[in-house]
């Protein structure tokens, strides 16, 4: 499934890719030789429609899908003959040359505007955008948020807030937000009333931190679900006390548990510094009402990590929800996606050439394969908002101006552009060397990465 998965999003973007290169330099006058998806041994060749008068393209499927290109007609590769050279893609205008190279990567952010529209039209299941219990003593509990509490609106003025639909949703618009001052609009649980809470500006931060670490810093937990235990291992601390599959603690000790994560933090806080000791925990029980059970925790070592644990699952899976749109409002989500999407990829790739963001958080095919099954699994929805994504990092990566990639072409284009002339052979040949070297070792750190987040590495 993971691979079938990989291998058709791969065959997806890299088509459309090469196809914006290809149809724009049919329309600028360009004969194109070659249409290969993939490289290396041709699976699969065939001759197509002539794209320009006595020229047929030949279209190839390579055996490695790890890629694509176009070959043109151009002299500096093959003699060409004189009545065919007004064909070839050196003898176009700069602005012809330009346009036929941004196709590529412009056509793979059209893709992402069409594919993240396609995935509201479908719809999928989200997580409701209620919260379990924020971390104690942050922004979060300061503001007045409490566990249960469902975002309704969100926005960055208390006059102007937006409807939120997921949880999903609710994560998103605040990672756009970076470290601004928020204002949800949120239900309480016990009460059924409505509030506006105000989250200040976040301070400075540190310099290794990411989009996603706003959410964290500012106490964001997830999502909330019922201090239920779904599972209990025989033989653990849950069993030995007589707690079942089934049971929803209510209290430990007399203090409320709001939720499951609650639940599971007071557990492993338990044997973090020394033995866990007996706990009154009060539960109920469908069918007996409400039980108390005495419980000790077993204190267990990761490293030199300490916590407690009661060997049982706790937490029921949290409320989902049904997320769809209509038509119009469909494309206005893709297009405003497509655009956050962007706008994050370029504050990220800023951030690690800056030195202000650590390189771990590249990723290579080998991540990219997982959460394609992963997200595959979860429906077409989520497979199509993976394609997304991952189309416009591709766009993205494919126009930054380094040579061998399609924004490297263009920063030679632009060269021409003002000074009339082209950057010289040599000089071209060395920006290509080094630009092939360091993309190289790019692909192998995103591969080491891969290899130690999957936890290939002993």
């Amino acid at each position: 499934m993971t691979l079938l998965a990989f291998l058709l999003a791969l065959g997806i973007l890299i088509t459309v890719h090469e196809w914006g290169h290809y149809r724009v330099a049919l329309a600028c006058g360009v004969k194109v030789l070659t249409f290969s998806i993939g490289f290396g041994q041709p699976l699969l060749r065939w001759s197509g429609g002539r794209s320009c008068a006595g020229q047929p393209t030949e279209f190839v499927i390579g055996f490695i899908p790890l890629g694509g290109y176009i070959k043109m007609l151009d002299e500096r590769e093959a003699p060409v003959p004189t009545s065919e050279q007004h064909r070839a893609f050196n003898r176009q205008p700069v602005w012809a040359r330009a346009a036929i190279v941004s196709a590529g990567p412009l056509a793979n952010l059209l893709l992402a505007v069409v594919l993240y529209a396609a995935a509201f039209w479908w719809g999928q299941f989200e997580t409701q955008a209620t919260l379990a219990a924020p971390v104690v003593g942050s922004m979060a509990e300061a503001a007045g948020l409490r566990s249960g509490d469902k975002v309704l609106r969100a926005g960055t003025s208390p006059d102007d807030v937006q409807a939120v639909s997921s949880l999903e949703n609710l994560r998103w618009w605040m990672l756009q937000q970076g470290t601004s001052s928020l204002y949800l609009e949120v239900e309480a649980s016990a009460s059924n009333t409505t509030q506006v809470l105000h989250l200040p500006e976040l301070p400075d931060h540190n310099l290794e931190d990411t989009p996603e670490d706003t959410w964290l810093r500012r106490g964001f937990t997830g999502a909330w679900s019922r201090a239920v235990l779904v599972d209990v291992i025989a033989g653990g601390a849950a069993a030995e006390a007589g707690l079942h599959k089934g049971d929803e603690v209510l209290r430990i000790d007399g203090r409320p548990v709001p939720d499951a994560r609650t639940l599971r933090a007071w557990v492993q806080a338990s044997g973090r510094e020394q033995a866990p000791v007996a706990q009154l925990w009060d539960v109920t029980r469908q069918g007996e009402g409400v039980l108390q059970v005495t419980v000790v925790p077993k204190q267990v070592s990761d490293g030199a990590q300490k916590s407690g644990r009661i060997e049982a699952k706790v937490g029921e899976p949290p409320a989902q929800i049904w997320v769809q749109l209509g038509g119009w409002e469909g494309w206005v989500q893709g297009f405003n996606k497509t655009s956050d999407v962007v706008r994050m990829t370029l504050d990220i790739l800023g951030r690690l050439i800056m030195g202000q963001a650590s390189l771990d958080n590249l990723s290579g095919p080998l991540s990219m394969a997982d959460y394609a099954g992963r997200s595959a699994s979860l429906g077409l929805g989520a497979y199509l908002s993976y394609l997304a994504l991952v189309s416009v990092s591709l766009g993205v990566f494919n126009l930054l101006p380094l040579p061998v990639l399609d924004g490297g072409h263009l920063l030679y284009y632009l060269y021409e552009g003002l000074t009339g002339r082209a950057p010289s052979d040599q000089c071209l040949e060395v920006l290509q060397r080094v630009g092939l070297a360091g993309l190289v070792a790019l692909m192998v750190f995103s591969l080491f990465n891969d290899v130690v987040r999957l936890g290939w590495l002993p």
